[in-house]
């Protein structure tokens, strides 16, 4: 069953996405909403270590990124190799509880939803449906 607020099951598999979240209640919140709205496949990291683990042995769509992580007190680093991957990088949707917190260059690269954000919104940005990054909404 979803938690309250998750989208009802689809039948669009979307997917592989990568949760880098270190609460591991939310974790699995938003595991369990991406599986119930047709996620092919969804990895959770808790740690920058982990993390990184999963994306050099696998192939992922969207990541999910916690921007401030116990293990490095911030996700920064797995933003940054991910912009170094240019074209072939995967899409990434930050989280936090401090939006104007992250830097504008780390920023443009995706979505950010405010926590606690709504999982339906979460869905739809991982599946494709993404509004512009923070920064690019302020500029307009």
């Amino acid at each position: 069953m979803p938690p309250d607020g998750a989208p009802e099951h689809n039948t669009r598999k979307f997917g592989p996405i990568l949760v880098v979240e270190d609460d591991a209640v939310l974790a699995l919140a938003v595991e369990d909403a991406l599986l119930a709205a047709g996620a092919r496949d969804v990895s959770l990291a808790a740690s920058t270590e982990k993390a990184m683990e999963i994306l050099r042995a696998s192939k992922v769509e969207t990541v999910i990124l916690d921007v401030h992580l116990a293990d490095r007190g911030d996700g920064w680093a797995i933003a940054e190799l991910l912009r170094a991957l240019g074209a072939e990088a995967p899409k990434v949707i930050f989280a936090t509880g401090s939006p104007n917190e992250i830097p504008q260059d780390i920023a443009d690269l995706g979505p950010v939803l405010t926590k606690p954000y709504d999982f339906e919104e979460l869905v739809s940005l991982a599946r494709g449906s993404a509004k512009p990054s923070l920064f690019a909404r302020l500029r307009r």
